[in-house]
């Protein structure tokens, strides 16, 4: 089914319209017991909706996608898709679910909340770094456990050397996100129903888990 690029965001607040462009929220989808599993583009989500693999949904927003109109009766489809849905069966593919989420600079500073682990400084993107606790060159290892933020001056500070052998405290220790939220830390623009039910996913020891 093809579907025009007119969107209808309806929410407990009314009904707001959206012509086109790139903009449009990306669904989050679950498994049949509630699992967060992976972002989807409306396209997608329509996808399940038109093959009838939505199994439930959740969330306080949904989205009306207008298609094309019927010549015989001159009605236009549409379909609605809930910020949050569970799709059925095998329809979500097995590669999704890792176990361990890549690992990437914006994802380690969206997780430790752009706050440089030696001076405490909250920091944009541009003047943050990925600082390997245990150096590469001592054996470290390129992995969510031996990585932090850190600022420029202070990652040029402790240099090709341990926290310890720099004499510089870490005020936090890493950790491996789990897939929610690691769902979080990759998508900048998510709907407030959606972060609600991801953050009450995230594991104990998550920033992200809500206080």
């Amino acid at each position: 089914m093809k579907m025009d690029t007119v969107l209808a965001l309806h929410s407990g607040e009314g009904r707001i319209p959206a012509h086109g462009g790139p903009h449009h929220p990306l669904i989050l989808t679950l498994d049949m017991h509630g699992v967060p599993n992976r972002w989807v583009s409306w396209q997608h989500a329509c996808f399940y909706y038109a093959k009838d693999l939505v199994a439930w949904v959740a969330g306080e927003h949904h989205f009306t996608f207008l298609g094309g109109v019927n010549r015989a009766t001159g009605q236009r489809s549409s379909i609605t898709a809930h910020s949050i849905i569970a799709i059925r069966g095998k329809a979500l593919a097995q590669h999704h679910f890792h176990a361990v989420p890549p690992l990437n600079n914006r994802e380690i500073f969206h997780r430790d909340r752009h706050m440089c682990a030696y001076c405490g400084g909250t920091f944009s993107g541009f003047r943050l770094t990925r600082d390997h606790i245990r150096p590469v060159s001592q054996g470290g290892l390129d992995t969510w456990m031996n990585v932090v933020t850190a600022c420029r001056a202070c990652n040029q500070r402790k240099s090709g050397r341990t926290p310890e052998q720099a004499s510089m405290e870490l005020l936090y220790a890493p950790y491996v996100p789990n897939k929610a939220e690691y769902l979080i830390l990759c998508n900048r623009q998510i709907q407030a129903d959606q972060m609600d039910f991801l953050s009450r996913h995230v594991a104990s020891q998550s920033r992200w888990r809500p206080g």
